[in-house]
C-alpha cells in the first residue's frame, strides 16, 4: 500500500494537467482584460436591443393605422371572408404610407395572377376552401369584376360541388361514379352552401343504400351485383371502397 501512495506520477497526466491549467488561465485572462465588459452586461444588452429596434425604419403599420382612414373598407373586410386576413398581406408594407398618404400609394391588386396565389386549385388546401381553375374559371377575366376584395362573397352561391370540393370532383370525374350526381348520395341544405362547416351534407349510413345499385335485386344494368348478405360481411361498403373512385382499393 505504501508504495502505491508514492508511487511517482506518470509523466502524461503531468503534462496533461500543466495544459488545462494553462488553458483555465488563459480563458480567465481573456474574460477579464480582452473581453468588453458591455459584452457581458445583460442590461446593457437589453438596452441596446429595444433602441436599435426602435430606431428601425417602420415597414409594417398594423390593421389599427388603416381604420383611421379607411372606415368603410375594414368594416366591409371584418364581416366577409376575408376578415382574417391582414390589410397589409394585400396591399404590402403601409408604414411610408400612414406617414404620408398622398405621397405614398399603397399596391391594390388588380389582375387574376394574385388571387390565385392563395385560390387556385391546390390538393393541400383545406376541405371546402374556395379554389378554382384559373384556366377555366372566367378566363381572362379579372377577379375583381364579380367579387368584391374585401369582402369577397360570389355574386351567386356556387351551384357546382366542384366550386369547393375540386379534389373530390377530380377523382370523381375518372371513377365507374363519374356520372352519377353527388346529390345521388349526399343531401346538401342550401344552408350548407353558405357555411359549410357548420352545415354538412348527408352521408349513406348503411349497407343497403349502396344496395340500391349493387344488390342482386337492383335495376341498374351496368351496375357491378354484390351479394350484400355474404360479400363484406358486417363492414359497410366505404371501409372498403372509397365511393368517389370505388375501384380503387
Amino acid at each position: 500500500m505504501k508504495s502505491l501512495l508514492f508511487r511517482p506520477v506518470p509523466e502524461q497526466i503531468t503534462r496533461l494537467s500543466l495544459a488545462f491549467a494553462l488553458l483555465a488561465s488563459g480563458v480567465f485572462l481573456v474574460r477579464a482584460h480582452a473581453i468588453p465588459q458591455t459584452w457581458l452586461d445583460r442590461e446593457y444588452h437589453v438596452k441596446s436591443t429595444l433602441e436599435r429596434e426602435a430606431n428601425r425604419p417602420r415597414r409594417f403599420a398594423g390593421a389599427q393605422a388603416c381604420t383611421e382612414c379607411h372606415e368603410d373598407q375594414v368594416k366591409e373586410k371584418a364581416e366577409g371572408n376575408h376578415r382574417t386576413l391582414a390589410c397589409e398581406t394585400c396591399h404590402g408594407a403601409a408604414g411610408k404610407h400612414v406617414e404620408d398618404p398622398t405621397e405614398t400609394k399603397l399596391f391594390a391588386p388588380r389582375l387574376r395572377d394574385y388571387c390565385v396565389l392563395c385560390h387556385a386549385y391546390d390538393p393541400s388546401r383545406p376541405t371546402g376552401f374556395p379554389q378554382i381553375n384559373p384556366a377555366l374559371h372566367n378566363p381572362l377575366k379579372p377577379c375583381i369584376e364579380c367579387h368584391k376584395p374585401h369582402a369577397p362573397v360570389p355574386p351567386e352561391t356556387p351551384k357546382e360541388c366542384a366550386a369547393c370540393h375540386g379534389e373530390i370532383e377530380r377523382t370523381k370525374a375518372v371513377s365507374s361514379h363519374a356520372a352519377l350526381a353527388c346529390t345521388a348520395c349526399h343531401d346538401a341544405p342550401d344552408a350548407h352552401k353558405v357555411t359549410p362547416r357548420l352545415v354538412r351534407p348527408t352521408k349513406p349510413q348503411n349497407r343497403e343504400f349502396c344496395g340500391k345499385c349493387h344488390g342482386p335485386k337492383s335495376e341498374e344494368k351496368k351496375a357491378p351485383r354484390v351479394d350484400l348478405a355474404a360479400h363484406g360481411e358486417r363492414y359497410l361498403c366505404w371501409q372498403c371502397h372509397y365511393p368517389h373512385l370505388p375501384e380503387g382499393k
